[in-house]
């Protein structure tokens, strides 16, 4: 029996069926809801309950909604549990990262083809063996609207890990020498950024047969700067935000296509 204070309601994100979209952005900040609903027609708040905020709206004339998860995993699996339940399916992560591959400079986009598990919540849900991947279709279309929109960006894996710190200091750490010579495997396997949500929400997706797809800002790139290279410092995530908002609208399209081929 889920925890439900009442029949339909949802216990943490304090929503219920009907009051979400099947198409669901998510971002990590509550304060990004807002920004991000503005995007939407009709916007509306629908929830504000400890991390989680929800705003639905309409694009294309599709009911779709924007649902903050915190930071990590743990909350984020817990969004996209209750989402699924109020009958959601397809679901865009819009965040920031930072960046690993030297290609990757602040201000571009990164576009999450799959993601490592170096994180607790998805073993939780399914063995180490089983690959956290990327919905195929949410990829092509983050990366078709990244090029419409003119964007850098890039498509690859990336490493999702739960201690932000123990990645920027790892020497401080008691385990410091498993999390260096771990980040330098990453690097050596072309991991293009790192950040802190994907990896449990496309495992958590493959296991509750919904579609789950990222987008990054990448605010700055570390090995940059540590290899004397210019490392620009960007914060403003709205190039991520209409990247995630026009590949829900090219989702929305080619959903309609198929059932009319049908």
């Amino acid at each position: 029996m889920p925890y439900v204070e009442e029949q339909g309601l949802q216990y943490h994100l304090n929503i219920r069926p009907g009051d979400v979209g099947r198409y669901v952005i998510l971002p990590g900040d509550p304060k990004r809801c807002e920004k991000i609903a503005k995007h939407f027609d009709e916007a509306r708040q629908i929830a504000d309950s400890r991390e989680f905020v929800t705003y639905t709206g309409f694009l294309e004339g599709e009911k779709v909604s924007v649902t903050s998860t915190g930071i990590g995993g743990p909350s984020a699996v817990i969004a996209l549990e209750e989402l699924v339940r109020c009958q959601a399916d397809t679901f865009v992560r819009v965040g920031t990262c930072g960046g690993m591959d030297l290609d990757v400079k602040g201000g571009d986009i990164v576009v999450a083809t799959g993601a490592v598990r170096m994180e607790g919540t998805s073993r939780e849900y399914a063995p180490i063996e089983f690959p956290a991947v990327a919905d195929i279709q949410v990829v092509n279309a983050l990366a078709e609207a990244a090029g419409s929109l003119g964007y850098p960006c890039h498509t690859g894996v990336v490493q999702c890990k739960d201690s932000f710190y123990g990645q920027h200091e790892p020497e401080s750490k008691p385990v410091g020498y498993e999390l260096t010579e771990k980040w330098r495997a990453w690097l050596r396997l072309g991991c293009k950024a790192s950040e802190m949500e994907s990896a449990a929400l496309f495992i958590a997706a493959s296991y509750l047969k919904v579609r789950c797809g990222s987008c990054f800002l990448a605010m700055a790139n570390q090995e940059r700067a540590k290899a004397g290279l210019p490392n620009p410092v960007v914060h403003d995530t709205e190039a991520a935000v209409k990247v995630g908002v026009e590949a829900l609208r090219l989702l929305i399209r080619r959903d309609r296509e198929k059932v009319t081929a049908l």
